[in-house]
């Protein structure tokens, strides 16, 4: 069984016990968090396909560990007039594992 849900405005499949990292969610670490907006679920064979989601139908998640990811390094330069810049950035992710597909 697996369904594919949207979560933080991207869309994932999940099947039970996944661990899976998304962007930064507002909760604690070992916080239980349900998502609604559940956009397919596929029961061996049965497929339920939403009109935009399937209706009582939920994914409850446990919240692991917040962290950082990968350093992106992002530099400009003009040529021959002097600019260069150096900027780096590192984007705040969660990673959940998908406890339970709720269908009704």
């Amino acid at each position: 069984m697996y369904a594919i849900v949207e979560i933080a405005g991207q869309q994932f499949k999940v099947e039970k016990d996944n661990k899976i990292f998304v962007h930064h969610l507002d909760a604690e670490e070992g916080a239980v968090v349900e998502f609604d907006k559940v956009l397919l679920i596929d029961n061996d064979g049965k497929v339920k396909v939403g009109k935009p989601t399937v209706k009582a139908a939920k994914i409850s998640a446990k919240i692991l560990v917040h962290q950082k990811g990968d350093k992106v390094l992002v530099f400009k330069k003009k040529r021959r007039k002097g600019y260069k810049k150096m900027n780096g950035h590192r984007q705040q992710f969660t990673q959940i594992q998908i406890q339970d597909i709720i269908t009704e």
